[in-house]
């Protein structure tokens, strides 16, 4: 394994780095992707990330290590995308376990390298929220990055660090992270995204979608998550840029508070102190409210209704595209609904389907 790949948030950072090792390393053996089992409640409906003890079937590495392979499962009632990515990709899925902390990720992440002698380690971030300082009022999921910027930043060995996609992920506004990137290092085209094309067919990660269809040439302004954010598809959302790990670290205050956390409790308790608020706590919170709702059927007559007022209500805020993950939850549909709604949508508006987003019709006059 020549290439090794730190997916920082884990999700759809993981599919990013899949495509990532395409562009830049075409068609060399596959790599391995250091990943998180952090998936959205749409998929796991347990908050948080999942460790091993949460996997049946891993497939040991190091001593601390394991890759997740097409025949692992999660543990009812988690869940995960990673089985089902090691079995459409050629790479192998090493599992990131922040049970430890920082410090538990460094020693996975120092293990790894030994094994594996790789010729790059990259750490890939979609969206940018790995430079956030701690305090920005549009910041939401700040801890898996900087548990990752935190580990990184310790292992003796040299680590590049690249954004792609800055501000897809809705976290830090694009003019904000622009002084803060470095030189390019790719410009994603719609060649890169083939690899992964049908795993975004059912892949709910939201910045990577945007990622692969600005990469197809897609521009607008998409509207996403359930608080309906509009992000910016633009030239410069295909880029692939270096930052300075360094400099990032000395701007990342929750990753230089999380560097000595030994359990990812601590890791939390930092991000509170910090950033006034634990991702995971929004996860909590959000699951319980999922808990209680009453299912809603995915018909076709009421769902095309519904989706008519909400594609008025997202146009009269500038949106020309949204995600099918806000379509998901815009619609009151579970992780389970979603392949059914996609197929539905498809079938009814195929010339809506644009790539891996949804594109809003201008409602009549």
């Amino acid at each position: 394994m020549k290439r090794l790949i730190i997916a920082a948030g884990g999700g759809g950072d993981a599919v990013a780095a899949a495509m990532l090792h395409a562009a830049l390393y075409g068609d060399e053996e596959p790599g391995v992707i250091f990943t998180y089992a952090w998936d959205r409640l749409l998929i796991d409906p347990v908050p948080g990330p999942r460790g091993a003890r949460d996997f049946t079937g891993l497939r040991p590495i190091t001593p601390t290590v394991s890759a997740v392979p097409a025949g692992a499962r999660p543990i009812a009632p988690a869940g995960s995308t990673l089985p089902l990515l090691a079995a459409a990709l050629p790479h192998t899925f090493a599992l990131l376990d922040p049970d430890q902390g920082a410090v538990g990720i460094k020693r996975q992440l120092g293990e790894l390298v030994s094994f594996l002698e790789p010729e790059s380690i990259d750490l890939l971030d979609v969206g940018g929220d790995i430079l956030a300082r701690g305090d920005e009022p549009t910041l939401k999921s700040p801890l898996a990055d900087a548990l990752t910027l935190a580990a990184a930043s310790q292992v003796n060995a040299p680590v590049r660090l690249l954004i792609a996609g800055p501000g897809l992920d809705g976290e830090l506004p694009p003019d904000e992270l622009r002084p803060l990137l470095g030189p390019v290092a790719h410009t994603l085209t719609a060649k890169d995204v083939e690899p992964i094309s049908s795993i975004l067919e059912w892949h709910p990660s939201e910045a990577t979608a945007m990622l692969a269809a600005t990469a197809r040439g897609v521009r607008g302004t998409c509207e996403i998550r359930d608080a309906g954010l509009l992000v910016p598809l633009t030239d410069e959302a295909s880029k692939v840029h270096e930052v300075d790990l360094g400099e990032a670290l000395s701007r990342n205050s929750l990753a230089r508070a999380l560097m000595t956390t030994t359990t990812l409790d601590q890791a939390e308790m930092h991000s509170r102190e910090l950033c006034g608020f634990s991702e995971i706590d929004y996860e909590r919170d959000k699951a319980a409210r999922l808990n209680d709702r009453s299912p809603t059927k995915v018909d076709a007559e009421s769902v095309l209704h519904v989706l008519a007022r909400f594609e008025a209500k997202a146009h009269s805020h500038g949106a020309t595209h949204m995600t099918f993950r806000r379509i998901t939850e815009a619609l009151n549909l579970s992780g389970s609904q979603r392949s059914a709604l996609c197929q539905l949508l498809i079938n009814s508006r195929p010339e809506q389907c644009d790539g891996t987003l949804w594109r809003i019709r201008r409602p009549p006059e």
